[in-house]
């Protein structure tokens, strides 16, 4: 008559779908129960387990009131689902189920295996924070079980591994397993036997404690690459999202089971953890995705999205915000098997390189989470260029340095906010600019191989007037870093006052490839870039993509006037004065760096014609 969900949200419902509002202890209460051998407990243990947090009078107290208002709001159903002694509550078991009854179900090996990982992949009473620590605890230690019973319920399948459909269900349980326990050699094994054994991560011990990390590239010269450094205490997280597309598109589930099948190869490396995909696939749909990654203590992510062009994919490392790989593959049904190696291939190598190269950075981004959430704080107001939220993220990195005061990320995020101050408010204020060359040489100095202090030095060094100065930097920027997108958008933005605008269009160009759904500030670069190589109706449309035009209103207005469209240069105009009324053409002109004088005649030209 009635049935009692423990995974995903905890509830209970009659047969018809109706659900029976039980308080959340009183639920808790019922899955407590369930669980037990006896489906019976004492009042004293069931008080003690629920407000634990209490003295132990008040929480009898608050059981019974709890028991009281169960009777009253349910109209007797309480009677039939319980029995109530003066000592003891017990579950009437013919009259309920649970989800739980898939433990202990008869059925085939095969589907028992997939019943239960169909079950354990929604989380045990995920949608309850627990309120006392013995409920945590039980909490856990049901999770536990569940995670052996998966487990045992794997093995047993074995010999069915033929049938039809059974590698799918089998390398789903085995990935739940490792995204739990990713020293499971025997279900590792397994996988990568399922998986075809295209890719092969070991870890081998040296002589001298060491780990080597041999990752094998299935090339005919069968030659391979050896990274050495210390076996990590804390496995690093890697996340492959699931494509998303524009439009409704059928090669959408083609692209899915294919990102699937990569993430099952992936599970082969030792020196690294993959979340599963049915979490890939709530963090993909959630809408505070930065929140969720954190909290999950991701520190990799694969994007993919699928278009006409085929799928990108491009690997980022979340606690900066690095593209450390991205690529473009064909999505047509010949290239599909080839492709499924070449991402994995790829992903691996690029993975492995980036943990060698990365880890002490990682660590120290773990072990400092106060200063990494203030950081991400200012990192993401920062995707505004508006002085509120310029000053707001300011507040924030210096709060991240009160934490750790030698956090080089949270310096080079200082050094962004004075030069873009310096760039909204048009004033040629240079106090400003020495301060963000002050902050991005102390990044530089915490962290030499980092692209983000050098992007900083190239972008001050620019808006100083020091062009070649700028280029170099940001050359050595984008050499540490060749995918970094913000790295390239600034490579571009100096090309441009370099008087290299061609030059500088193909760079924003790329950086908006490796970064699609592209920030402002690459868009109002391609503009500028384009009205210097008088495409100036290339320029508007630059413009008329960004979300936020504020910054943007004096290029567009000087490319509507060149083109002889007054009407919408004057809309601009009158905008643009209305963020900054006291702009002067003569003296933005005199601060702004361009290497060669044509730019300048060319932009007084276009600012003259649009009535500033």
């Amino acid at each position: 008559m009635f049935h009692l969900q423990t995974f995903g949200d905890l509830r209970l419902t009659e047969t018809n779908g109706e659900p029976v509002r039980y308080p959340i202890k009183g639920l808790l209460m019922m899955a407590h129960i369930y669980a037990g051998a006896s489906h019976e407990i004492s009042r004293y243990e069931l008080a003690q387990f629920l407000w634990s947090d209490v003295e132990p009078e008040l929480g009898r107290l608050n059981l019974r009131k709890m028991l009281s208002r169960i009777r009253e709001m349910d109209g007797g159903r309480a009677e039939i689902i319980f029995d109530f002694t003066a000592t003891t509550v017990r579950l009437n078991r013919q009259v309920v189920s649970c989800d739980l009854d898939v433990f202990k179900a008869a059925a085939s090996p095969l589907d028992r295996l997939h019943a239960i990982a169909e079950l354990t992949q929604r989380g045990f009473i995920g949608n309850i924070k627990p309120a006392t620590k013995p409920i945590d605890a039980w909490i856990r230690t049901q999770r536990d079980a569940h995670a052996l019973q998966l487990r045992q319920a794997l093995l047993e399948v074995l010999p069915d591994v033929q049938r039809p459909g059974a590698a799918r269900i089998i390398s789903s349980a085995a990935l739940q397993i490792l995204e739990r326990n990713p020293k499971d050699e025997q279900v590792r094994a397994l996988l990568h036997q399922l998986s075809g054994g295209s890719l092969i991560g070991e870890r081998l011990p040296n002589d001298d404690g060491q780990t080597r990390v041999e990752v094998k590239r299935p090339d005919p010269g069968g030659q391979s690459t050896e990274i050495e450094r210390p076996a990590p205490l804390i496995l690093p997280r890697l996340v492959l999202l699931p494509p998303t597309s524009k439009h409704a598109d059928a090669g959408l589930a083609l692209a899915n089971a294919l990102i699937e099948d990569v993430t099952i190869e992936l599970c082969a490396l030792r020196n690294i953890s993959i979340v599963a995909p049915h979490t890939a696939g709530q963090i993909r749909r959630d809408s505070e995705k930065a929140a969720v990654v954190a909290r999950h203590s991701i520190a990799y992510l694969l994007d993919t999205r699928l278009s006409e062009e085929g799928l990108f994919a491009q690997l980022i490392y979340f606690p900066t915000d690095e593209i450390i790989w991205a690529n473009r593959f064909a999505m047509t049904r010949d290239t599909l098997p080839r492709q499924r190696r070449l991402i994995a291939q790829q992903l691996t190598l690029s993975v492995a390189n980036e943990l060698a190269e990365n880890e002490e950075e990682r660590l120290r981004f773990e072990a400092n989470p106060q200063a990494y959430h203030s950081y991400l704080v200012g990192s993401s107001l920062m995707s505004k260029l508006t002085l509120p939220h310029i000053r707001r993220a300011r507040k924030a990195f210096k709060q991240s340095l009160s934490h750790k005061p030698d956090f080089s990320p949270s310096f080079t995020g200082l050094a962004r906010t004075f030069t873009s101050e310096w760039l909204v408010t048009a004033q040629g204020n240079n106090e400003l600019l020495h301060l963000a060359e002050q902050h991005a040489l102390r990044a530089i100095e915490r962290d030499p191989s980092s692209a983000a202090g050098h992007r900083e030095l190239g972008v001050t060094k620019l808006y100083l007037g020091d062009v070649d100065a700028s280029v170099a930097a940001l050359d050595l920027a984008e050499e540490l870093s060749p995918h970094f997108a913000d790295v390239i958008y600034s490579h571009a933005d100096t090309l441009v006052h370099a008087s290299r605008p061609g030059d500088a269009l193909a760079k924003i160009r790329k950086a908006i490839s490796l970064n699609p759904i592209a920030p402002d500030a690459y868009l109002w670069c391609a503009a500028g870039a384009s009205f210097f190589l008088e495409q100036y109706e290339e320029a508007i449309a630059y413009v008329e993509a960004m979300k936020d035009k504020a910054p943007a209103h004096r290029i567009a207005a000087a490319s509507c006037a060149m083109i002889g469209d007054r009407k919408r240069a004057l809309s601009h105009r009158q905008r643009a004065e209305s963020i900054n009324p006291v702009f002067d053409v003569e003296k933005w002109l005199a601060i702004v760096p361009f290497k060669e004088h044509w730019q300048k005649e060319l932009y007084r030209e276009g600012l003259l014609k649009a009535g500033f």
